[in-house]
């Protein structure tokens, strides 16, 4: 069974053997490896049961680090990175032949993120290698925002967990697609579109769901689910059609006098996104545990984080 602790030497030791290490982010948390090292490589997606065809992202500690995983990078890929890394956004970019194909599914491109969380930046200045590290869990589910996540997932398959605290975002990173001089959204994350707009000055595109051969993570149609089946939609009208002592909810503001209370979980009484998408997975994981059938859902406004909270729910509910 996994360790759960906070010493950095010990998970710099384990990775540098090539064992793997979860580690905290601002985002979720990571299932780590050394990303030169194929076999550990292999090991992320054994532990994960994880299809070789979803790449994973390589994580550093600066942007002068950048040249040891990509190439060709534009100068849109720095002006971006100044203003947002460390933080919850990755950059797809032209790979460094030294990153293995196995990291990037065999894609000429390699997804580059600097995490914000100050024990995993310790670790990776402690390093002489980039970690390679998706989400911590099971492939397809719900994603993990603590080391209990982790550790209730994974803890037998892996020697050691960073406790770094709760997540303070609660989804993944938003991923920008920089090759060519492009940027183009490949998922919706924890950074803004609005805020990536700002900075450049133009408009943004989002591509849609890949369901085979996608270029980065969290582009598969079905993701982030709970094993009890998700309905996404009216939860006033959705309601009418179960058993209310064996239906979950999960809603933005709404308590519902229908169902248990025990059975619901309010995402953001706040009425803000940003509390709601910290929320979100440790929702999903808290309503999976009851003893329900169905878990109601509904959509977030839009705003701020809203469009990647919805975009999770959709995937949840597929």
């Amino acid at each position: 069974m996994a360790i759960t602790g906070t010493d950095i030497n010990h998970a710099a030791n384990l990775l540098r053997t090539g064992q793997l290490v979860s580690i905290p982010t601002e985002t979720v948390y990571g299932l780590a490896a050394n990303a030169y090292l194929e076999e550990a490589v292999v090991s992320i997606f054994e532990a994960k049961q994880r299809p070789a065809f979803d790449p994973l992202i390589v994580h550093t500690h600066s942007i002068q680090e950048f040249e040891k995983i990509a190439v060709n990078i534009p100068n849109r890929a720095y002006q971006l990175a100044e203003a947002f890394m460390p933080g919850p956004v990755t950059f797809i970019l032209p790979r460094n032949p030294i990153i293995p194909l196995l990291v990037t599914s065999g894609n000429e491109s390699v997804g580059i993120r600097i995490p914000n969380h100050p024990l995993t930046l310790s670790l990776l200045r402690q390093l002489d290698f980039p970690l390679a590290a998706p989400s911590a869990n099971p492939f397809g589910y719900v994603s993990p925002t603590t080391a209990q996540h982790v550790a209730q997932q994974l803890g037998d398959r892996i020697p050691y967990i960073l406790d770094g605290g709760p997540c303070q975002i609660g989804i993944e990173s938003t991923i920008i697609n920089l090759v060519n001089n492009e940027v183009e959204i490949l998922r919706l994350g924890g950074l803004a579109i609005e805020e990536i707009e700002t900075i450049i000055g133009q408009r943004v595109k989002f591509v849609k769901t890949s369901s085979s051969n996608p270029k980065a993570p969290g582009m598969l149609s079905s993701h982030y689910a709970p094993r009890k089946k998700v309905v996404l939609g009216d939860i006033s009208k959705n309601i009418k059609q179960f058993d209310p002592h064996r239906t979950g909810i999960l809603s933005f503001q709404k308590v519902w006098q229908q169902v248990p209370r025990e059975q619901q979980y309010i995402l953001a009484p706040s009425g803000d996104t940003s509390e709601a998408a910290r929320n979100l997975f440790a929702a999903l994981r808290q309503l999976d545990s009851l003893p329900i059938d169905i878990i109601l859902a509904e959509q977030v406004p839009e705003t701020g984080l809203g469009k990647a909270i919805n975009d999770r729910l959709i995937r949840a509910s597929f």
